[in-house]
């Protein structure tokens, strides 16, 4: 039996440990910092995930045979070196691997230098240059990013040169994401469907998990912000066998090569998302780990033990791995808090989880939550993942839709159109 401590706190970590906890070869679960639904199934150690040597310190004082790193912030500031260091089993890319992720410059330079198909783009550090270049080609929409780590949201879609305008003067001098407004990439807008792949690798093999699509913007119809994403749902309609084999041709196994190359290996697990253009497939960003809330509808689909996978993964053996997958769809529902993803408060009385809980097929990941005085509370802008499987969409999308609306909290609101658009194709 191994014990694992998970790092991280939010959907995603939930829907990692519901799948590790269900492993033969699991033993005691520990997550840092967790929250409450985690709480659940592991026991929450109070260390944020970004507080490196505090991770180091608790994976020694439990004794675990495993530290699996999920979010991006620890993965680029090298939790798993640090942990490697000390003779610690880690899942997820060292420091060096997980640039691809934490530098946007970075990963956009790999893809033209190796020939991986993705949008065109230069880089800039100063805002002036930026906007020349931008109002100069007068081409709209453009695609405005922000070069680091931006929780999911650095990326700016202006529609015109007063949208581009203020999204330079949002990320490079209002500095709306901190240091990672240092850069911008500025890149054309590609036209198509997009659809996220997963995929585990041990460095040289590589395993896609099945597809998926999720919804960025805060309101229906695309409407609002960017955020960390209001909901998805698996498998995506324009992933056919056909994009399938020119992703894996064209896209993941060049990665995984490219990265070898450049003495930067990867081993864990590397999100791509993609756009399916009327040329075909190309990468729109890299993620050095699952996505969120991709991962509550991939990972309730898996059938093969995850922990094998992990160890696969860790130990360069995965093309000895057989990993299959449910047949059933899955789709998921984020219930927000009221102003994410601006400004929205804590500390809300949530009600009706376990009712919608209760329901066939469905099961409600923690994103955002704590307990206080003994009553479960809002701790986040998205605060639960509401996720149905089912035999069709349409009846897993009704079943997440029926258990979001048994749940409550002041202020909640969650989008009415998720996966809408997977039954229109």
């Amino acid at each position: 039996m191994t014990d694992i401590l998970v790092v991280g706190g939010g959907g995603r970590e939930h829907a990692i440990i519901k799948a590790l906890a269900a492993s033969k070869r699991a033993g005691k679960l520990y997550c840092a910092p967790g929250n409450a639904g985690i709480a659940e199934l592991a026991e929450c150690i109070p260390v944020k995930a970004t507080d490196i040597d505090g991770i180091v310190a608790a994976a020694k004082e439990k004794r675990v045979g495993l530290v699996f790193v999920a979010p991006d912030d620890p993965l680029v500031l090298g939790a798993v070196d640090a942990l490697e260091a000390v003779g610690i089993r880690a899942f997820g890319p060292n420091a060096r691997a997980a640039v691809i992720e934490g530098s946007k410059v970075f990963s956009k330079n790999l893809m033209k230098k190796y020939g991986i198909p993705t949008a065109s783009y230069e880089t800039f550090a100063d805002p002036a240059a930026a906007r020349e270049y931008i109002f100069g080609r007068g081409e709209y929409p453009v695609v405005v990013k922000a070069e680091g780590l931006a929780l999911g949201k650095g990326v700016i879609i202006a529609q015109n040169r007063d949208e581009a305008d203020a999204a330079i003067a949002s990320i490079m001098e209002q500095r709306a994401f901190g240091d990672a407004g240092a850069s911008v990439v500025v890149e054309e807008f590609l036209r198509g469907r997009e659809v996220t792949v997963l995929a585990f690798t041990d460095g040289e093999t590589v395993v896609p998990m099945v597809s998926s699509q999720d919804h960025k913007r805060a309101f229906d119809g695309d409407r609002g912000l960017n955020t960390g994403g209001m909901g998805a749902y698996s498998p995506s309609p324009v992933y056919t066998p056909e994009v399938a084999r020119r992703c894996t041709d064209e896209i993941f196994l060049p990665t995984i090569a490219a990265m070898r190359a450049e003495g930067r290996p990867f081993k864990g697990v590397i999100y791509f998302g993609l756009m399916i253009t009327a040329e075909g497939p190309k990468v729109i960003e890299y993620n050095a780990r699952f996505g969120d809330p991709e991962a509550e509808v991939v990972l309730p689909r898996l059938k093969t033990d995850l922990l094998d996978i992990v160890d696969a993964c860790i130990d360069g053996t995965l093309s000895q791995l057989p990993v299959e997958w449910s047949d059933d769809v899955s789709a998921c529902v984020v219930l927000a808090s009221g102003g994410y993803p601006v400004k929205y408060e804590k500390g809300k009385v949530i009600s009706g989880i376990d009712r919608a809980g209760a329901l066939d097929g469905v099961y409600v990941y923690h994103a955002g939550t704590a307990t206080e005085g003994g009553e479960l509370v809002t701790n986040g802008g998205r605060v639960l993942d509401v996720t149905a499987t089912a035999p069709t969409m349409r009846e897993a999308l009704a079943r997440a839709y029926e258990a979001a609306a048994l749940i409550s909290f002041d202020g909640m609101f969650y989008r009415r159109d998720i996966g809408r658009d997977s039954e229109t194709i």
